[in-house]
């Protein structure tokens, strides 16, 4: 195979030590190779990098192990070019798997250029990846506080949730604060409504009937209380993501043109996929990363499962939340209910979260607004003959024979 780095290394990465494999050009047409193992100590870490700057290495490849290539990859980036890699790519032969043979194996893929990297997002864009990803879990850690004051509520026989959407909501906290103080008359309880929910305080009277004692209200106040310390920590964090998408606000006010993205949702995405779409060669290779577009398995001719790759958790997140709105709005909503109907509703919301991903790549390449394109353009695109026989084979298992003519026929 030809050589196409003639200068590069591999690292096999563990939590205490790094295994270094270079290889460079030897005597005559020979190639040399040289192992080395560093403790992953930034002290260590330092010689490890001016070794690799002193042997010329031009090219290092890593593989992606947890948390522990971070270190060592950002101390490299701005002195050597840095490959990220799959470990699902680089399987190495059965039998044959150490530390030093894995890093051998990691240089001779990047050697003949095997293996592509992985995107790694710039500073500021992996600064706000850790703040939006933080966030996430801290809203979902208090959705997950809600529903454990939900289940304390019903050991109690306290069912305020069988009534209210939002047990966190105005009306709610103030009823399960006069709990919590020692009110217990259900009555005086569901004078506590407030706005619409007064004209339900005969139901909520019944619904706040129960055994509440002391001991529920001692767990109701700490998980309260932790509630409101999670919302101000998200708070906090809202508002310093804020300040650090400063530079890139245009890009936030494009992308909530998409029908379905929220504020909240284009920060998550610009987090996730960063401003400059030069990484991605087209919307085709974006969707594909992010894993929101069928897989493709073929095997004797056979096409098995389809089911899409695995992806970025974060950005597919995102992307379902934006798409599961779009399908009740206007825009995107025809696009939902054309395949919801004959593929199910999450494959509609998986083909819509693709739509939008597909837009974003074509707005922040071209830095232009979004631009709807009709409910009836995914059916001209495929052809209305596809979709008169469609609808056409949909009346015949009816039961009824159809013939067509066409409105300009007078």
């Amino acid at each position: 195979m030809d050589v196409v780095h003639e200068r590069c290394a591999g690292i096999d990465i563990g939590k205490a030590d790094v295994k270094v494999c270079i290889r460079v050009p030897g005597p005559g047409k020979r190639r040399c190779k040289e192992v080395r193992t560093f403790s992953t100590m930034t002290r260590d870490l330092l010689a490890m990098r001016d070794w690799l700057l002193a042997e010329g290495i031009t090219v290092v490849g890593m593989e992606a192990t947890g948390s522990y290539w971070k270190p060592v990859f950002y101390l490299l980036e701005n002195d050597i070019e840095c490959w990220l890699l799959n470990a699902r790519h680089m399987k190495n032969v059965p039998g044959r798997k150490t530390d030093v043979a894995d890093s051998e194996w990691i240089c001779k893929m990047v050697e003949h250029s095997l293996v592509r990297p992985s995107f790694v997002p710039p500073p500021e864009i992996r600064q706000l990846r850790d703040l939006t990803r933080y966030r996430t879990e801290v809203i979902r850690e208090r959705t997950r506080e809600a529903q454990r004051l939900e289940k304390l509520l019903e050991d109690a026989g306290i069912k305020l949730s069988a009534v209210v959407s939002d047990l966190l909501g105005k009306s709610a906290r103030a009823m399960l604060e006069a709990l919590i103080a020692g009110e217990r008359d259900p009555l005086v309880l569901a004078e506590m409504a407030k706005a619409s929910m007064r004209a339900k305080r005969e139901i909520l009277a019944q619904a706040l009937t129960g055994r509440f004692t002391d001991h529920h209200a001692f767990l109701a106040r700490t998980m309260l209380d932790r509630i409101d310390a999670v919302t101000a920590t998200e708070a906090r964090l809202s508002e310093e993501i804020t300040r650090q998408l400063a530079p890139f606000r245009r890009q936030v006010e494009l992308l909530t043109t998409i029908p379905g993205v929220s504020t909240r949702s284009a920060e998550v995405i610009l987090a996730e996929i960063g401003v400059d779409m030069s990484r991605f060669p087209s919307a085709a290779h974006l969707a594909s990363w992010a894993g929101m577009c069928p897989g493709n398995h073929e095997s004797a001719g056979k096409h098995t499962s389809g089911k899409s790759r695995p992806g970025d958790p974060w950005l597919k997140g995102a992307l379902g939340l934006a798409a599961t709105a779009a399908a009740r709005s206007k825009g995107l909503a025809a696009r939902y209910k054309r395949i919801a109907v004959r593929r199910g509703k999450k494959r509609a919301l998986v083909a819509v979260g693709h739509t939008i991903l597909t837009s974003v790549w074509h707005m922040l390449t071209h830095e232009a607004e979004y631009h709807d394109l009709g409910g009836d353009y995914f059916i001209e695109r495929t052809g209305r003959a596809r979709q008169t026989r469609r609808l056409v084979s949909q009346l015949n298992m009816l039961g009824y024979q159809v013939s067509l003519q066409s409105a300009e026929v007078v």
